[in-house]
């Protein structure tokens, strides 16, 4: 009995020593680790704190661009940019001031081509073409061939012409941008690059890019309400959770009328306020510009988003009724309640 248990202790003893030379060994190797490193080369390590994440794009905001151009091809290639910066634009007073800082109106618009402002300026970013502007009524600019330090001193000045203006976070991020060239052959659009006929006049030219900025502002303009839904979406979420769990909800009547009041100006916006639904009536008696105009509006997917916007808006429509109704029946009980007690207290 007894040397079974001495065995057992000399056993221990011996794994007690092993254990306590590896970790020598171990605080050595550590400690001449971090001696050989210079101070000037230790690599910081990343912070816990989250980081703030730009605003979330909406799904439905761009079809997957697949064919992008060679580098090759970069040289002759030009740039539209698009923003929506307000509810709406002064656009008398912004011709005006445009005017006296150097930029030139173009004029040559049809009249029927009512709400739009066309600027041209020298500052073009490539000699291929003239850097052109257009400024609607609704809010958005487009910009064509305008090089970077002009494009951002005309939003400088854009800020003092607006009605309701949008956060600049979300202008620069629900932007579209375009790539165009100018070549032989019919315009067209074409796997997302626009190709404009060499051969036209200034005039034609005009209007056809006319065609593509309006199809490109009724996206940037869909591009922020769908950000704007996405945020209301975000705001009541938890809703279907809270009742589902039976907790109570933390919303009164006002709240919920307010929450109905935006749902219907967002659907107000999209559906009563806009072209989004129905080709304007200048393209009419010109079907070369109504078919530009539904090609472009066609490849930034503009029915099918405005479609799954009105789908999201019914069920948060919904969901606002059934709060509501909610809120109107806690509301006659408690008024039963008082009249029944009033009566227990007359009798």
């Amino acid at each position: 009995f007894f040397p079974s248990w001495k065995h057992f202790g000399v056993a221990m003893m011996e794994n007690y020593k092993l254990n306590t030379e590896r970790m020598k060994k171990l605080r050595n190797v550590s400690s001449r680790f971090y001696s050989v490193v210079s101070a000037g080369k230790i690599i910081p390590k990343h912070s816990n704190q989250p980081v703030k994440r730009p605003p979330k794009a909406p799904r439905t905001k761009q079809p997957s661009r697949t064919n992008q151009p060679l580098p090759s091809d970069m040289e002759n290639l030009m740039q539209c940019t698009a923003f929506a910066t307000a509810d709406e634009y002064h656009l008398g007073n912004l011709c005006h001031d445009l005017t006296s800082h150097g930029y030139v109106e173009i004029t040559s618009l049809p009249r029927d081509a009512a709400n739009v402002l066309v600027i041209g300026t020298e500052k073009s970013a490539k000699v291929d073409d003239h850097g052109m502007i257009f400024f609607f009524r609704e809010g958005a600019v487009v910009f064509w061939n305008v090089e970077e330090k002009s494009m951002k001193n005309i939003m400088r000045m854009l800020e003092q012409h607006e009605i309701q203006p949008y956060e600049v976070a979300l202008v620069h991020w629900e932007n579209e941008e375009i790539n165009y060239r100018i070549g032989e052959g019919q315009t067209k659009l074409h796997k997302g690059e626009i190709l404009l006929n060499s051969e036209l006049d200034s005039d034609e030219v005009i209007l056809q890019k006319f065609a593509f900025s309006n199809a490109l502002c009724l996206s940037v303009k869909l591009a922020i309400w769908e950000s704007l839904l996405d945020n209301f979406v975000e705001s009541i979420q938890s809703i279907p959770e809270i009742l589902k769990s039976r907790r109570k909800v933390k919303l009164s009547h006002a709240d919920v009328m307010q929450k109905i009041g935006e749902l219907f100006a967002l659907r107000h916006r999209i559906n009563l306020s806009s072209d989004l639904l129905i080709t304007p009536d200048f393209y009419w008696d010109r079907e070369k510009l109504e078919e530009l105009y539904d090609k472009t509006c066609q490849f930034l997917n503009i029915n099918r988003r405005v479609k799954v916007m009105n789908e999201k808006l019914q069920h948060c429509m919904e969901l606002t009724d059934l709060m509501r109704n909610h809120l109107n029946e806690k509301h006659t009980l408690r008024l039963e309640w008082m009249i029944v007690i009033l009566i227990t207290i007359e009798v």
